[in-house]
């Protein structure tokens, strides 16, 4: 595929750019925050206040030799390392961030911290908050709509929780699927995307999932939905194989959403008891993959992966990191085609995305002209968002 223009790949070295501030003021307070929701020992603190002075003002260095991925990450970061983190591409940056996160707190040594994830707590207190439990409520009104009515609302649900402030803001009033005081989105197909899993589809639907928590939960929804009504003989979830970017979704974080689900009332607990039943009859499969974890586009996916969404009907790209790695990091014009960007995708693809972050495609010049005309930051501020498909 030869690219129409050659746009620039998001660095964090741009004074006022968005990338600068995640690496210079959300990334410390991010360790602050893991510091404070364990009792973590003096080594564990030594850590954490060395990749924040590291992350401020030093150079990238490498894993030591005998940590876990060593040589993974020795291949992803050749000619990276020995540079500030401000200079590197911010896809790598942030991913190497979290994955220094986790040598910090010895999530991959041997001792008594090996294996716990350090956001645990903040995914945990998302799924029990009163808001996610107005949100499972709303469940009772919208899956007595007819299906149509439901697809609608729940595919909003889904994009709509990609924003933790509004999870998944369904009205009672069925004609408003985009929530009450959510604007329209930037990019709307969601159409095409029902077109592939029509009723009565021998479908399979892969979901690759962006957070765990409150965003979750709707995307669970959705694929019970999906299965229930026929629109797919099979779903697989794919999730990340350790923890990673604050609250992206694991396995672990999936089970916590199903029993979530089950222990609620009225139709949220029903749909938990198909989704569990799906799961052990293998109409649902949850599996991820050691290339959810890399610092790479989509385009440079192994072959046992690009074979997986092969043979899915559709597959469904949750979330803004999935769309940054699916379409390149890069400051491309917007209104660059969506479907060029994802020609190589080795089957149909959607983007459900809570727009935040710098990159975005498949717009058209009036809606660009418009959103520009509203001042302030509307690629990065979570305030709007997109259903994009490419058959």
């Amino acid at each position: 595929m030869s690219d129409t223009v050659d746009a620039p790949v998001i660095r964090g070295d741009e004074p006022g750019s968005f990338a600068r501030s995640v690496l210079a003021e959300r990334h410390p307070a991010l360790i602050e925050k893991v510091r404070d929701a364990f009792p973590y020992g003096p080594e564990q603190h030594r850590a954490l206040d060395a990749l924040r002075a590291n992350g401020a003002e030093g150079t990238i260095t490498p894993l030591g030799p005998t940590a876990y991925d060593h040589d993974r990450w020795a291949v992803w970061g050749r000619g990276h390392f020995g540079r500030s983190w401000f200079e590197v591409p911010f896809l790598w940056a942030e991913s190497y961030f979290y994955r220094r996160l986790l040598d910090a707190v010895g999530y991959f040594a041997d001792g008594p911290w090996r294996g716990v994830d350090p956001f645990r707590p903040f995914k945990q207190a998302e799924l029990h908050t009163p808001e996610a439990e107005a949100e499972l409520a709303t469940l009772d009104d919208v899956l007595a709509w007819p299906a149509a009515e439901q697809a609608a609302a729940l595919v909003h649900g889904s994009l709509w929780g990609n924003r933790a402030d509004l999870g998944f803001r369904i009205s009672s009033a069925g004609g408003d699927s985009h929530g009450a005081g959510t604007p329209p989105l930037v990019a709307d197909d969601a159409e095409a995307l029902w077109s592939l899993l029509p009723a009565d589809s021998p479908a399979t639907l892969c979901v690759v999932a962006d957070n765990a928590g409150r965003e979750l939960l709707p995307d669970l929804v959705l694929i019970d939905h999906v299965l229930r009504h026929g629109r797919a003989e099979r779903a697989v979830l794919l999730v990340k194989p350790y923890p990673y970017y604050v609250s992206d979704a694991t396995t672990e974080d999936v089970v916590d959403c199903l029993r979530r689900l089950t222990g609620a009332e009225g139709a949220a607990a029903g749909a938990g008891r198909r989704l569990w039943a799906a799961m052990a009859d293998g109409r649902l499969a949850v599996r991820t993959h050691d290339f959810f974890r890399a610092p790479l586009p989509y385009q440079d996916m192994p072959g046992d992966l690009r074979r997986e969404f092969a043979g899915a009907t559709l597959t469904v790209m949750k979330g803004d990191l999935n769309y940054r790695r699916l379409v390149g990091d890069r400051l491309w014009p917007p209104t660059t085609s969506f479907a060029d960007r994802t020609a190589y995708f080795p089957g149909p693809v959607a983007a459900l995305r809570t727009l935040k972050s710098d990159v975005i495609v498949g717009l058209d010049e009036p809606a660009v002209a418009a959103l520009d005309a509203q001042g302030g930051r509307w690629r990065t501020s979570g305030t709007h968002a997109l259903i994009q498909v490419r058959r």
